[in-house]
């Protein structure tokens, strides 16, 4: 048998083994099918959420934050009202400058150190002043420097594309007057700290506001401060502004007119230039304050933005305590200056009346104590004219001795001593009258006798601010009437009356003449043609024994001048107190300046109005009178005006009936 004949085309082929399927391999496949699903489902739900919550839970909100990144807001700071003296002249203004803010919205932090060094910020100060913030919205931006110089702004042109978050805004900000001009009247502002945040009185502002932080610009910080306006900018991606949409304009602040005069500011300036002391000039029959100066003084300006820290230390670590305003704030022993209030408490009580003589051998003995008058070999017979003229202490250690301590405290009182005065500035200080309450209520001890006669010619622990014992002569100027000292022009001031003999008054005005006039202690103040009166003062800052074999300049007595003229209804009372000046006649210079500037201008602007001119002064009558707004009061802080209601049926201090004083004749 033959096998049967193939083709190669018909060859069978082999058969390959078949590779068994394995199980493993089906579920790995399902499995990655099913992650995929699922994901595939979660991501759906997630768009589907956000979709939700963006478009039907919360569009609003969304949508003002999709504005937010398209729309900027900028702030536009509003100018603060303008400062002005009596006759309309400006003392403070504001000038235009630039600011930088960082908008937090596309703020980058690695951004930080880059503008910090390219405008001369400290790179640890630029990061806490943005930690501060963190609480704020971020559409709230940060001004982060004022004041650009143009180094500053080629800097932000340069570099705006690369960081977007800088942006400059166009400012108004406080100019002062150079070299501390009425620095302690006027104040300063700066930016709200985080302390006066914390406070209630500052509840409505915000971290970076700049406010008034002293002076009449704290006192009258809502008048001066406007709104701030707003300007509404498209931006593109980059934060670069495409399109202006609308702008609100800044509401300004009201200016403030003053009650101080320029021209005689600057005189008592002047006159206590070198000096350490304070000068006070006021309006007997207004209580208008027409000059008032601190020294030494600080430059303003230097607190109008941002006070550096080197020139904060330079202040805060001077002994002479620059900040401090000792015009309402320095409490010192007035000194002499207190006798001719301690001779009309004599008359008024009845201790003594006009022909009351002493003979003076330069001291005498009171409770087994022997008390030196300043004359050595003394005065001789004393009367009450001669002892005002030469200020003999002898005649008012008897006047003292028999007028008592209740008496004495209770016309200290009236005259408005040992009392704010309630003017229209912040952190003034109350003074001491000394009385047997005062002593029990502070010491917890009685009052001995001894006492009396050192308060009798001002020392003791008798203390007064210049501005209580300007005041108070304006009080024996009035005849028993003094009104509110106020700085700002306007306004519902207080008045007190205590009715004192004009008799009396005359007695010890023509005293005080005599000081001036007469060859007494105060004859440097003599003007010719002007009868001024005065009395000089000279304080001891320590005890005869203390001070032995001790030349500190520190311990040297204070000096005391008070000056008013003319001797006929006064129009002006100045006061000057020297630190450390040693003797009273070395003050009297100032208060004469201040006197003589006053009744030369007022000479030239009545020939100025003679001659059909309105005179520089005619100024303030043209002007609208600003109204006194409500100020808001710290916890520390008296309110100013009812500081100042000082009822006549019980003055601070003693009361009349606890001084044995008869009723008055009238009283308001």
């Amino acid at each position: 048998m033959h096998p049967p004949v193939t083709g190669p085309e018909l060859e069978p082929q082999p058969q390959l083994p078949k590779k068994p399927v394995r199980r493993e391999d089906v579920k790995l496949a399902s499995g990655k099918i099913a992650v995929f699903q699922y994901s595939t489902v979660a991501i759906f739900l997630f768009l589907i959420t956000g979709f939700w919550v963006l478009q039907v839970q919360n569009p609003q909100m969304y949508n003002e934050a999709a504005e937010r990144n398209r729309i900027k807001a900028l702030p536009i700071p509003a100018p603060r009202g303008k400062i002005l003296d009596r006759d309309g002249r400006v003392i403070v203004d504001n000038h235009s400058s630039y600011s930088l803010i960082l908008t937090r919205e596309n703020l980058k932090r690695e951004h930080l150190r880059t503008i910090a060094g390219g405008l001369n910020l400290d790179y640890n100060d630029l990061v806490a002043r943005l930690d501060r913030f963190t609480s704020r919205p971020k559409y709230d931006p940060i001004i982060v420097k004022e004041e650009l110089t143009p180094a500053d702004l080629s800097f932000v042109e340069s570099h705006r594309d690369f960081f977007p978050e800088m942006e400059l805004i166009h400012a108004q900000r406080r100019l002062y007057p150079q070299n501390g001009f009425a620095a302690h009247v006027i104040g300063y502002t700066g930016e709200i700290s985080e302390q006066e945040l914390d406070s209630p009185d500052f509840a409505k502002y915000n971290s970076g506001d700049v406010i008034g932080k002293f002076g009449i610009e704290r006192q009258y910080n809502d008048l001066l401060m406007g709104v701030d306006g707003e300007r509404q900018v498209v931006v593109d991606n980059r934060g670069r502004t495409r399109e202006v949409l609308a702008n609100k304009e800044a509401v300004p602040g009201k200016n403030l007119q003053m009650t101080l005069d320029l021209d005689l500011q600057a005189v008592a300036e002047l006159a206590m230039e070198g000096k350490n002391g304070a000068v006070v000039a006021m309006d007997p029959h207004t209580g208008e304050v027409l000059a008032m100066v601190s020294r030494p003084t600080f430059d303003p300006n230097k607190f109008a933005v941002r006070i550096k820290s080197s020139d904060w230390r330079e202040i805060a670590d001077n002994p002479d305590h620059p900040l401090l305003n000792r015009a309402i704030q320095a409490q010192d022993a007035p000194g002499s200056t207190f006798k001719p209030l301690m001779a009309i408490a004599g008359l008024e009580s009845g201790a003594i009346d006009d022909q009351f003589t002493v003979h003076c051998p330069g001291g005498a003995s009171f409770f087994g104590h022997y008390y030196k008058c300043w004359q050595k070999g003394g005065h001789g017979a004393v009367s009450l004219h001669k002892g005002i003229v030469h200020s003999c202490d002898v005649f008012f250690y008897n006047v003292g001795n028999r007028t008592g301590i209740d008496k004495l405290a209770f016309y200290a009182s009236q005259a408005g001593l040992g009392q704010k005065t309630g003017i229209d500035l912040p952190h003034e200080a109350e003074g001491v009258v000394p009385s047997p309450e005062w002593k029990i209520r502070n010491f917890r001890q009685k009052w001995y006798a001894g006492e009396t006669i050192s308060v009798s010619i001002g020392q003791g622990a008798l203390t007064v601010t210049p501005l209580q014992l300007c005041r108070a002569y304006c009080w024996l100027a009035n005849g028993g009437t003094w009104h509110q000292p106020h700085v700002v022009r306007g306004g519902k001031y207080q008045d007190h009356s205590w009715p004192l003999s004009p008799d009396n008054v005359e007695k010890v005005i023509y005293g005080t003449f005599g000081v001036v006039n007469e060859g007494g202690t105060g004859v440097r103040a003599v003007l010719p043609g002007l009868n001024v009166c005065g009395k000089t003062g000279t304080a001891q800052l320590a005890s005869n024994e203390f001070l032995k074999g001790k030349s500190s300049k520190d311990l040297k007595d204070n000096a005391w001048f008070v000056g008013f003229a003319p001797r006929q209804a006064p129009e002006i009372v100045v006061v000057a107190l020297f630190e450390h000046g040693e003797h009273g006649q070395f003050a009297a210079p100032i208060v004469r300046d201040v006197l003589k500037a006053y009744c030369e201008k007022k000479a030239r602007l009545a020939a100025e109005r003679a001659r059909g001119g309105g005179g520089e002064g005619a100024i303030g009558d043209l002007l609208p009178v600003v109204p006194r707004m409500p100020l808001r009061q710290g916890p520390e802080t008296p309110p100013v005006i009812e500081a100042a209601v000082i009822g006549s049926d019980a003055p601070t201090g003693v009361s009349a009936q606890q001084a044995g004083v008869p009723a008055p004749r009238r009283n308001r």
